[in-house]
């Protein structure tokens, strides 16, 4: 499915959904296609995105698209001296 049919399905509400298709763009990730599994209550919408898993999302419908930033994980390692 379509993020403008999601749009017109679930107007201004939060929704679960799966990735099914996406490409990336420098630093973004644009969702081409995806699974709804369901509208997602505005109090429970952070909780369900926490303990999202792989490719579920939860995004509200307000948006035009669903983009998302990738964030390369930068570490430092530190040697101990003993």
């Amino acid at each position: 499915m379509k993020w403008s049919e999601v749009r017109s399905i679930y107007p201004n509400q939060f929704v679960k959904f799966e990735v099914l298709k996406c490409h990336i763009k420098e630093d973004k990730e644009f969702v081409d296609e995806m699974a709804v599994i369901g509208p997602v209550a505005d109090d429970e919408a952070t909780k369900e995105l926490l303990h999202a898993k792989d490719k579920i999302l939860v995004y509200h419908t307000s948006r035009d698209n669903v983009v998302l930033k990738i964030r390369s994980r930068i570490g430092l390692r530190r040697v101990y001296k003993e």
